[in-house]
């Protein structure tokens, strides 16, 4: 092992994942620590319980490093560690770095208002994002990247600072003194510490190198750099979304973020919030039975429930998934829904719906945010562990009517993370080399007309209409379970 080697560190909603990369792009450990279920203390309340995030990453990065020295790699050449957290969480620190709260989670309906002081949060000298904590734990910097600010936060996007506008302070109610200071993606925040490698098995004083936010991470190491192609993020959070060269700020079906890519944006759709959280949210509460079968036979429950949905018809015969498990800031009022069933239905069935609903619910946000750029998608590019799935690939395909492409490696993220790294200590004379070197492309799975066609009828005569049907009923539901 006598090259160099990147380290990306990616956090994310259900887990803590560390992959370890020559420059060449070659894998050469991968590691991961499930994070601990989410804590609900109250109705729409979400937090990582006790000190997860760091928790989890500690024992991530340990196992890659203990795998990395087994075979044969040395501590001098690792080059640098890019760190990509989960966004829209809020952290609440004490002036020694520690935690003053559990991370309030991306989930938590407090996010939907700007930070309020409680008595219990206790003594909070700092308000910052997942990021800014782990970087802080990492390097023992008050260093955040300035791309990970969405939401209640006073950030001058176009700037890439904090705003000098006091009423924008004021709205977000902060002060200056309680926010991090903020550097762009690719910029090296300081060095692993030694209490930090001491936690970690990190060598002490590696450079850390920021990213952006989870999402305009795995757009970059999923390679969807040029206009028309998408990247579809099948994670807890699914998004979808763009590369572009405007801050639109009066957009109206997407939000522009800053990217990973320097001097670049993101345009983001509307999302499915508890997407794949709902695939194995239906696992592990009805899959009890398929179990027995899936051992018989060889296979993970996942790989039994992919077979099996495969045999179903496109539209799952009429069984209709409509992903509201976790509601929108404007209608907090929305539940989940399944409608449609008969006696033809079965799990099979309600696993395909699942899907189907996933991949509906995004086209018709796609499709909004394609027609005001003006730029119609040509190719979808999915990431994620959800694009292990032939069946789920095959729906994409077929719902959009655009071929649909998986990587080889399904964790763009942490990519992402190494490119930045990469590109911060001068590996690449650019972003387009890096991603050439390290984005290797996988499997393409191209439309069935039929299919396709079926799929347009069910979606504008039915799809379509399900919020304006069922909105009246939940928002009469709601008052009487939430409060």
């Amino acid at each position: 092992m006598s090259q160099h080697y990147l380290i990306g560190i990616d956090i994310g909603t259900q887990s803590a994942k560390v992959v370890i990369f020559t420059t060449g792009g070659q894998i050469v450990c991968e590691q991961q620590q499930p994070l601990r279920p989410l804590a609900t203390p109250a109705p729409q309340y979400a937090e990582h319980p006790d000190d997860d995030l760091w928790s989890a990453l500690q024992i991530a990065c340990r196992k890659a490093m203990a795998c990395f020295h087994q075979l044969g790699g040395q501590n001098h050449q690792l080059l640098a560690a890019g760190l990509c957290v989960i966004r829209c969480c809020r952290v609440l620190m004490k002036s020694d770095g520690e935690l003053a709260w559990p991370v309030i989670n991306w989930m938590d309906k407090r996010l939907n208002q700007p930070y309020q002081h409680q008595p219990e949060y206790g003594d909070v000298s700092y308000v910052t994002t997942s990021s800014g904590y782990i970087t802080h734990r990492l390097t023992g910097q008050l260093k955040d990247t300035c791309a990970n600010y969405i939401g209640w936060w006073p950030m001058d996007n176009d700037r890439q600072q904090w705003s000098e506008d006091p009423a924008l302070w004021q709205r977000c109610n902060l002060r200056p003194d309680q926010v991090l200071d903020v550097i762009p993606p690719g910029s090296i925040a300081g060095e692993v510490t030694a209490a930090a490698a001491q936690a970690c098995g990190l060598p002490v004083g590696l450079p850390v190198v920021v990213t952006a936010h989870d999402k305009a991470v795995e757009a970059l190491g999923a390679g969807s750099l040029t206009p028309g192609v998408a990247l579809i993020s099948l994670g807890t959070y699914i998004g979808a979304m763009t590369h572009g060269e405007k801050n639109h700020t009066d957009a109206r079906h997407f939000w522009p973020f800053q990217a990973s890519l320097p001097g670049s944006w993101l345009y983001e759709c509307m999302d499915v919030r508890r997407g794949m959280w709902t695939v194995s949210w239906f696992r592990d509460q009805f899959g009890a039975a398929a179990l027995a079968e899936a051992t018989d036979r060889g296979v993970s429950i996942e790989q039994l429930m992919n077979q099996q949905a495969a045999q179903v018809p496109p539209g799952s015969e009429g069984l209709i998934t409509l992903h509201d498990w976790a509601p929108p800031a404007e209608a907090e009022f929305r539940k989940g829904a399944i409608l449609g069933f008969d006696g033809r239905h079965t799990r099979a069935h309600m696993f395909r719906s699942l899907l189907e609903g996933i991949a509906l619910t995004m086209k018709n946000h796609m499709d909004k945010m394609a027609d005001e750029l003006g730029v119609p998608f040509h190719q979808l590019i999915i990431s994620g562990g959800g694009a292990n799935s032939d069946l789920f690939m095959q729906i994409f395909a077929d719902i959009f009517g655009l071929p649909a492409q998986r990587n080889k490696m399904k964790s763009s993220a942490a990519i992402g993370c190494a490119i930045n790294a990469g590109m911060a200590m001068k590996i690449w004379p650019d972003y387009a080399s890096a991603c050439a070197q390290l984005v290797q492309p996988g499997e393409c799975f191209h439309p069935d007309a039929r299919h396709h066609q079926l799929y347009q009828q069910l979606n504008e005569a039915v799809y379509q209409r399900l919020h304006s049907q069922l909105d009246p009923l939940f928002s009469q539901l709601s008052p009487l379970v939430d409060s």
